[in-house]
């Protein structure tokens, strides 16, 4: 395993300062300011967010939530520039910090999903929380909450692009056939009236082999003067694999909601020094791993912004992922760095055995 220094002109900055940058077995760590970092970096499949809570502990992070959009805004316009429609982006914060940047996601295309609430359990709070001063219940819980990148299509009869559903639905609109051609190109009674073609929240995206046998049905038996049809270039008519391509890959293991109960870091897993914990929130491997083996495939790249302690890095290698992950302050770095060094064997091997063991 080896770490380089590399220069900030590498990645284009203007100034010549050095920074130091660990890179082994598909993971790079840099210890850095991320935006000089993205345009460098691969497309992600995910991007991992655990960045300012508006609390004031960390260099950079402000005092408030109410400067978290201004803190955020460089990096979503980075993240929706460099995403593509196969792009989850994980946003970890509080209730009142994600609020405050949901906004700012929409604007910029992401589409959110859905929020899921990590349980921290009564531990959390070791009966130090005075209700009577607070007015409160005691707060034991945190966000991490899933968009997509939402794809979008140019459209003859639209004056914008569009995203999925409204593409597909003109699309066979401009064709002159009706639903019920619909459901015999398809070959399922009622399935594409139903699904398909179905505008409001009671659309279904057309599997790859659906969405095949729409654009082959479209082209052949459609109105001549507006072919070609559902063809993203203008030119040639999509293909189930292209289709694949558009919407964000996602896995959900049976029984799991989006409420996790899982106490925090403590014991082995949470770093420490003689001072005590190295970096007050610490997310457990287990839900990194979750999130990523959820929106993810071995190989793909993930992106860890905001490193900390890179939880995500450590996650990804063992799940076989490629990440890029970037850190600014040089004692949450070198501890990143080493914590992936430690690492002696990928989650796959260990499950293979039926062992549950963390490095």
């Amino acid at each position: 395993m080896t770490s380089k220094t590399t220069t900030l002109s590498a990645f284009q900055n203007e100034t010549a300062n050095q920074f130091e940058q660990y890179d082994s077995d598909r993971i790079t760590i840099t210890n850095a300011d991320v935006e000089s970092l993205y345009s460098d970096w691969e497309t992600p499949t995910a991007i991992i967010s655990d960045g300012a809570y508006g609390t004031g502990l960390f260099p950079g992070e402000p005092n408030s939530t109410d400067d978290l959009t201004e803190w955020y805004e460089p990096h979503v316009k980075a993240w929706s520039k460099h995403a593509s429609p196969q792009t989850t982006l994980w946003v970890w914060n509080t209730e009142l910090g994600w609020a405050e940047i949901h906004p700012l996601l929409q604007e910029h295309g992401w589409e959110y999903r859905g929020a899921n609430i990590w349980d921290k359990g009564l531990g959390h709070i070791a009966g130090n929380s005075n209700t009577q001063k607070l007015r409160k219940f005691p707060q034991v819980s945190e966000m991490c909450v899933q968009y997509v990148k939402q794809p979008e299509f140019e459209s003859p009869v639209h004056d914008s692009p569009v995203g999925l559903q409204e593409w597909v639905i003109s699309e066979w609109n401009r064709t002159g056939l009706t639903l019920q051609h619909a459901n015999e190109a398809c070959g399922v009674a009622d399935a594409a009236s139903r699904k398909y073609l179905t505008k409001g929240e009671e659309w279904y995206y057309p599997p790859p082999e659906k969405m095949e046998k729409l654009v082959a049905y479209a082209n052949t038996h459609g109105e001549s003067h507006g072919k070609p049809y559902f063809a993203p270039d203008g030119d040639t008519p999509i293909t189930g694999e292209e289709w694949e391509a558009y919407r964000a890959k996602f896995n959900c293991p049976m029984g799991t909601t989006n409420v996790w109960s899982y106490p925090q870091v403590a014991g082995d897993e949470r770093l420490s020094d003689e001072d005590g914990a190295v970096h007050s929130n610490q997310k457990p491997l287990e839900l990194m791993r979750r999130i990523i083996e959820a929106s993810t495939e071995q190989g793909d790249v993930v992106w860890e912004p905001f490193g900390g302690l890179c939880t995500g890095a450590v996650a990804g290698k063992q799940l076989k992922r490629e990440v890029y992950a970037a850190e600014i302050v040089d004692e949450f770095y070198e501890a990143s760095v080493e914590r992936v060094k430690s690492l002696r064997e990928s989650v796959n091997d260990i499950e293979q055995r039926g062992i549950r063991e963390w490095c």
